[in-house]
């Protein structure tokens, strides 16, 4: 799968590093050509040595890097046009100008937000439905309730359990799409509804970040699905 990214920060590092390993192509794309060069080299470096056998041979990790297709860098349109999905990890602040420079390539394809908001969260004013409108791509919001470092990990599994991540999105084959990218970090995809539940996702990250940031274990807040009631 062709996967283009609006950003290369930390989220595209990450994400983008984890799917290049898993033998998908990547663009990234950011601000700075020159910044967003170096870091897809650093990226796909880090795809090929995170695939290599950890106790191979110098011959067996170049052998893997020849393997791995490699992230590459871009303008924000190149990136838009590249993927067959493409991934919105930019700051809030910046994102109406970024999604402006992508132009129409968004247009009808399967479009991931990664995104929560800065600053105390306005219900009012969710980020979902402003990408949806502003590209008219299948919004699908995924992958926000977790730090970034979380999505570095090969793969994210706690007490022998696969982290589960919510997708909220309207469109099946954009769903289908994220949830094929959501199992190669070696998570679980879980479906949360329509794009209009993406609102409810967002407020539930603000909270639960309040809650980590106060020093609570978040993760305990709930109980598990034995004792949910259902």
């Amino acid at each position: 799968m062709r996967i283009g990214i609006l950003g290369a920060g930390g989220m595209a590092d990450a994400l983008g590093t984890q799917w290049a390993r898993a033998g998908h192509e990547v663009m990234i794309s950011g601000r700075d050509a020159s910044a967003s060069a170096t870091r897809a080299a650093a990226m796909t470096a880090e795809a090929a040595r995170t695939r290599a056998d950890a106790a191979g041979t110098e011959a067996r990790v170049a052998r893997t890097s020849a393997e791995v297709v490699g992230v590459r860098a871009g303008s924000w349109a190149e990136a838009a046009a590249f993927g067959e999905v493409v991934m919105v990890a930019v700051r809030q602040a910046g994102l109406t100008g970024v999604l402006e420079s992508a132009g129409a390539a968004l247009r009808g394809k399967p479009v991931i937000d990664v995104a929560n908001a800065e600053g105390p969260y306005d219900p009012n004013r969710p980020i979902a439905p402003l990408i949806r409108d502003l590209t008219g791509g299948h919004v699908v919001k995924a992958f926000n309730l977790c730090h970034v470092d979380v999505w570095r990990l090969t793969p994210p599994v706690f007490d022998g359990r696969p982290l589960a991540v919510p997708l909220c999105g309207d469109d099946p084959a954009a769903l289908a799409a994220v949830r094929t990218l959501v199992t190669d970090l070696g998570c679980t995809p879980v479906d949360g509804g329509g794009l209009d539940r993406a609102t409810l996702l967002e407020a539930t990250a603000a909270f639960m970040i309040g809650l980590w940031f106060g020093g609570a274990d978040a993760q305990a807040v709930l109980p598990p699905v034995a004792y949910s009631g259902v």
